[in-house]
């Protein structure tokens, strides 16, 4: 893909900036709220809504350090586990999403991890109306086969994602919208695998990637 690692970067922040703008902001607005409420009950509203806005912070970070960062304190290979938490706290506040986790592996190499938590997170955004989300992979004979389906009323992917998950940069440019789909196809395709997408007109969304891990 042709853009500069520092164009990237700057990509990525700018998506992390955008995704935590609305909790952190919310809890801005409810340290303000707190300040002048006097009523208990209000003020225990307003700490409640500070404790979700905290707990949506705090899930965001722990997803986009595995997803965008180098996931430092781990080693080559990462807890599924983790990756499934980190999945299902990003997603915590959508109560009209279903993630189904079908990964068996104890640990997958690191890059592995963060090509499946991107396609998740781009399978998630695309379910605008909920659904169902499944996460699926497996390790054999020193390659990593993944796949991400999503089901639901309405699923919606930007053109921009599908050319980027391609290792293509649409005609305007790279958007921080498409910078996940981007990194998965620069993780993919340094590990010799390749990214496939289901037909636009299919009623359900698929992802489904291999990356060689030896």
């Amino acid at each position: 893909m042709n853009i500069s690692p520092l164009d990237f970067a700057s990509l990525l922040c700018s998506r992390l900036c955008h995704d935590l703008l609305s909790p952190v902001g919310a809890l801005n607005n409810g340290l303000e709220l707190l300040a002048d409420e006097q009523d208990p009950d209000m003020r225990a509203r307003c700490l409640e809504l500070l404790a979700e806005s905290a707990r949506a912070s705090a899930n965001k970070l722990k997803f986009f350090r595995l997803a965008f960062g180098s996931a430092g304190g781990f080693g080559e290979t990462v807890d599924t586990r983790e990756a499934q938490v980190a999945i299902q706290g990003l997603f915590a506040d959508n109560h009209r999403l279903e993630i189904g986790w079908m990964v068996e592996a104890a640990t997958l190499p690191k890059p592995a991890i963060k090509a499946l938590l991107n396609l998740a997170l781009i399978g998630g955004d695309a379910l605008i109306r909920g659904g169902r989300l499944d996460i699926g992979a497996e390790e054999a004979e020193g390659v990593v086969e993944m796949v991400v389906r999503a089901e639901g009323q309405r699923i919606v992917l930007d053109p921009e994602l599908r050319t980027a998950l391609a290792g293509e940069i649409a005609p305007d440019g790279l958007t921080p919208r498409a910078a996940a789909a981007a990194l998965v196809a620069e993780l993919v395709s340094k590990h010799g695998g390749e990214v496939r997408l289901s037909d636009p007109a299919d009623p359900v969304l698929v992802f489904g990637a291999e990356m060689r891990t030896g």
